[in-house]
């Protein structure tokens, strides 16, 4: 399963202050090591698209990342397979 749209994009990685306001200028993303829930371990989501994008980048998938440094790794394998990013 691959997120469909901004909105499941940001439930894929983890974020948590998600919000319907879609201004650029917005801060409604916060950086993951500012996450109150960063240090749990990280989502079925997020692990479900890891994996689909850890095989798609051939690289290792770490199961036990936690929320935080599982959005962070997708972000890294989303440039690497050009998977995910705005302008597909």
């Amino acid at each position: 399963m691959t997120p469909s749209n901004d909105h499941e994009e940001k439930l894929f990685r983890g974020d948590e202050n998600l919000s319907n306001h879609t201004d650029k200028g917005s801060n409604t993303i916060k950086d993951p090591d500012d996450w109150t829930t960063g240090d749990e371990k990280m989502t079925g989501a997020q692990e479900s698209y890891l994996k689909t994008l850890s095989t798609e980048a051939g690289e290792t998938f770490d199961e036990n990342l936690t929320k935080a440094e599982a959005s962070k790794r997708i972000e890294e394998l989303q440039q690497k397979t050009g998977r995910g990013l705005e302008n597909d």
